[in-house]
């Protein structure tokens, strides 16, 4: 039969039946639409189209029952006004609907595509539903929604990270840190760990926000604004004696006054490292996070973001308060005096400012066993010309071998101890780097450097954890021989090892001969995000991974052993923390099968064991 083309019918509608037949079959009945079945329901007088998968889980619709207009699905009793498709609970969804024409002659005819009556927006809409009342299916519905209308996953960052910022006044946290180390991780993870990396940074942003308290704005001062330098001095005052207002309001005038994104990182780092290795490390890698997290959600949005790791800044304690910094070895009186010598360390280097290359062979003295040694090294390396990018980047690398030596024999909970030296050196070294680059002929700030000397401390204070030191797998380790050469098989030895628990030294040697074979980086890289995103990954995992693959790029491509070990260092970590229960990706698995249009309810109503793997 030949379709017409009125009656506001289209040209691509199906052909139902008549509304007799309709009423026949109980009032419902099932086509094919274009991507999905579609559901045909006559109700009080009128015919209405819709999904006939129920949006949480995809149970068939018509396996329901309907009264006054609404739509109950008898697997988890979602009910849905039928003529919107609109969820009456929220964990539910919407069900997108179809236009429907019924002719005089009682034809009924469906158009074979569904849209949700929202639009565009209705996946927006969701995503801010799914963080406010922190129900992961529907945030993991509402990203994969919102890349299939071709939203940027820098949108969905800022949308969370706007909603985390604006609903905890405890300030920045684990879940916003995840989310930027995630979002810092995206170019270099293929689609599909895209999506669980955008998943799981969002998810934890609304567990982190549930039944929190919202911020309470602050305003920068009136009046004329005071010169940076002003402002720099006031926060360092406000930050010392603990009074958040004073300090938030100081940093919003600084962004109300135009201060550029070097001078704020100037600003936060100067007073964050007033105290020593602050908060254990978190008060320097939050602010940094931070930044990172504007140069993806925009720096229009500066003065939301900033001010929320004010409060842990104000509040840290330094480890010049700490028993450990003071004895046996007092280790602020020798800092101290070295800060004392910095504006002349860096005259003497000023000559030879930028030429210095011995990262590497600083790296190990950084190990060493001797705090006024470790010292003496990196004051000889600024007075050699070396910058302070130049320090940060040899810390992060002595850190990151900390982890690649860690002893198994240690308790576990000192994975973490590594981990945070670890991380805060990454912070430095990116901080730093910030200010360097809009600065480049222009030596730091002797103040500036007061952390290069902190983090430097606190590696020498967890030597401990590499007594004895784990041997690093390097060509002359013939384990190594036995293991696959090709890329693809050791990628997929990696993944195994890591299904298994307590593989670390498995997971170091498969990610040491990956890299001693030259094959591609990027794809290890990606096997490793992908290994701890299938994972419930703790915080600290989701940030030594991130910081690895940021320090690895520091170093050159190729057969470089200080990237090699940075990656081993990761590998072992990811390692020591897997496997888990992954009930996270199961989320995840859900609603990437219920994108697809697949079905989970087994025929019988009851979801199906999922196998572990890609979602």
């Amino acid at each position: 039969m030949d379709k017409p083309v009125a009656d506001g019918i289209g040209p691509d509608f199906i052909r139902v039946g008549t509304l007799a037949e309709l009423k026949a079959k109980g009032g419902m009945l099932v086509v094919p639409g274009e991507r999905c079945p579609l559901l045909v329901v006559h109700d009080d007088g009128h015919v209405f189209a819709l999904d006939n998968r129920c949006p949480h889980l995809g149970f068939p619709l018509h396996r329901g029952s309907v009264k006054d207009n609404v739509l109950t699905c008898h697997w988890h009793h979602a009910r849905f006004d039928i003529a919107s498709g609109c969820a009456f609970d929220l964990w539910a969804d919407d069900v997108p609907t179809a236009p429907v024409v019924v002719r005089d002659d009682g034809e009924i005819w469906v158009a074979p595509r569904t849209r949700h009556v929202g639009g565009d927006d209705h996946w927006r809409n969701r995503l801010r539903a799914g963080l406010e009342q922190n129900i992961g299916l529907v945030i993991a519905k509402s990203v994969l929604g919102l890349a299939a209308e071709g939203v940027r996953a820098g949108a969905m960052v800022r949308e969370a990270t706007l909603f985390g910022v604006r609903n905890r006044d405890n300030g920045w946290g684990a879940g916003l840190t995840i989310l930027t180390a995630l979002a810092n991780l995206l170019p270099s993870l293929p689609a599909e760990e895209s999506y669980l990396a955008l998943y799981k940074g969002i998810r934890h942003v609304a567990e982190e926000c549930d039944g929190q308290a919202p911020r309470r704005d602050r305003e920068p001062l009136g009046g004329a604004r005071p010169p940076i330098v002003r402002l720099r001095r006031w926060l360092r005052h406000w930050t010392a004696v603990r009074h958040r207002d004073g300090a938030e309001r100081t940093l919003l005038t600084a962004i109300a006054a135009g201060a550029a994104p070097d001078e704020l990182a100037d600003m936060m780092l100067t007073a964050a490292t007033d105290r020593y290795f602050a908060d254990g490390g978190h008060a320097l890698d939050f602010i940094n996070k931070a930044f990172e997290c504007l140069d993806v959600a925009g720096w229009e949005h500066a003065a939301e973001i900033l001010p929320a790791v004010v409060g842990q800044m104000v509040a840290a304690r330094g480890g010049e308060e700490a028993n450990a910094w003071r004895n046996p070895v007092d280790l602020i009186p020798l800092c101290e005096g070295a800060f004392a010598e910095l504006p002349n360390l860096l005259a003497h280097g000023a000559a030879k400012y930028g030429s210095w290359r011995d990262h590497a062979a600083l790296a190990q003295t950084l190990l060493g066993d001797d705090p006024a040694g470790i010292i003496a090294a990196l004051k000889h390396a600024l007075a050699g010309g070396a910058a302070a990018t130049d320090l940060s980047r040899s810390l992060a690398y002595a850190a990151a071998l900390r982890i690649a030596r860690f002893g198994i024999s240690n308790e576990f909970s000192d994975w973490d101890t590594a981990h945070h030296v670890f991380t805060y050196c990454n912070a430095l070294h990116r901080l730093l780097s910030r200010i360097a680059a809009a600065r480049p002929e222009r030596p730091p700030d002797p103040d500036l450097l007061r952390g290069i000397f902190h983090g430097a401390m606190r590696l020498y204070l967890i030597r401990f954890l590499n007594v004895p030191p784990a041997r690093i797998p390097d060509a002359s380790d013939g384990a190594l021989a036995a293991l696959p050469a090709d890329a693809d098989g050791l990628l997929s030895a990696l993944l195994a090892a890591l299904d298994r628990q307590g593989e670390v030294r498995e997971a170091a040697r498969i990610a040491a001969r990956y890299a001693l074979l030259r094959h591609p980086i990027d794809r290890l890289i990606a096997t490793l995000a992908r290994a701890v995103l299938r994972e419930d990954a703790d915080f600290h995992t989701y940030q030594t991974l991130e910081a690895g693959v940021r320090q690895y790029r520091e170093w050159e491509e190729g057969d470089n052993e200080p990237g090699r070990h940075i990656l081993i260092a990761v590998a072992r970590y990811i390692a020591a923390h897997s496997p888990t229960q992954r009930s996270e990706l199961q989320t995840a698995i859900v609603a990437r099968r219920l994108s697809r249009g697949e079905s989970l309810d087994g025929g019988g109503g009851e979801a199906p064991e999922e196998q572990e793997g890609r979602p």
